[in-house]
This record gives C-alpha cells, sequence and structure tokens, in this order.
C-alpha cells in the first residue's frame, strides 16, 4: 500500500509539473518571436512525451498487478524462497538459483503466461530490470492474446 501511495503521490507531482512547463510554453508562444515561438512549441512537446511515459508506466503496473491478483487466486505466485543477508539483501547466488529454475519452466512452457510472470519475478529478484519489465510485457501479451513480440 506504501508503494502505491507513493507512486501516486510522485505522479501527481509530475502532473503539477507537466502543467507548470506548458504553460511556459504557451508563454513563449506568446510572446511571439521568431526564437521564442519554436522554444515554446519545443517546451510544450516535452509535457506530453512525459504525459506518455507516465501512462505507459501506469498502465504496465496495473495490467502486472492484474496478472498478479489472478495469479494469487489460482495459488500460482511464486514462493519467496530466496536466502537473504544479514542486511536483508537478497543473496546473488540464491537469486540465480531460483532463476535457473524459472527459465527451465518458462522454457518447457513458452506460451504459459504465468511461468513468463514468475520468470519476471526471477529476473526482478536477480536484479535485471530490463529483462524483467520485458519478460513482464511478454507474459501480459500472452495472458491477452496477443502476438508473440
Amino acid at each position: 500500500m506504501r508503494a502505491k501511495i507513493t507512486y501516486f503521490l510522485l505522479a501527481a507531482i509530475l502532473v503539477v509539473y507537466f502543467v507548470l512547463v506548458g504553460s511556459r510554453g504557451v508563454l513563449l508562444i506568446e510572446q511571439g518571436t521568431a526564437v521564442t515561438v519554436p522554444f515554446g512549441i519545443a517546451v510544450l512537446v516535452l509535457p506530453f512525451i512525459g504525459a506518455w511515459f507516465l501512462w505507459q508506466t501506469t498502465r504496465f503496473a496495473r495490467r502486472a498487478g492484474q496478472l498478479a491478483r489472478e495469479l494469487e487466486a489460482e495459488g500460482g505466485l511464486p514462493v519467496d524462497e530466496l536466502e537473504r543477508t544479514p542486511s536483508g539483501r537478497i543473496d546473488r547466488a540464491s537469486a540465480d538459483a531460483v532463476f535457473a529454475r524459472r527459465r527451465a519452466e518458462t522454457e518447457e512452457n513458452p506460451e504459459d503466461w504465468r511461468s513468463w510472470f514468475r520468470l519476471a519475478v526471477a529476473y526482478h529478484d536477480a536484479r535485471d530490470t530490463p529483462r524483467a519489465r520485458k519478460a513482464m510485457q511478454h507474459a501480459i501479451a500472452l495472458r491477452e492474446g496477443r502476438p508473440r513480440g
């Protein structure tokens, strides 16, 4: 719950920032000079790019959460079997061992979104965020019946 509150607070701050930047772009355009108009248009583009990125991130998180809830209802969420260091961090060797099992499971069932979801969690635990995101995107696509991409 704390993560959701933090996410929505940061998203709200970003929206306020987008509005402020957009208003500066409008002010630049209103000045009407050969320099300020193109610069104002460029400044106006930034909030749109940021809003698109925020939308995509929110959409991804919502879909991944839906998959997690569905897997939880089925009793298929991966069990936390990872060893931890005294400071509470995940032990790298333990994460690698779990990852190897999840990868083998996914290779055996490449069209099963559930195995891709668990592989994404294993990637995340192994601190490989880009691959975790790709694996989760693939799980979402499989669950939604979209072709492999």
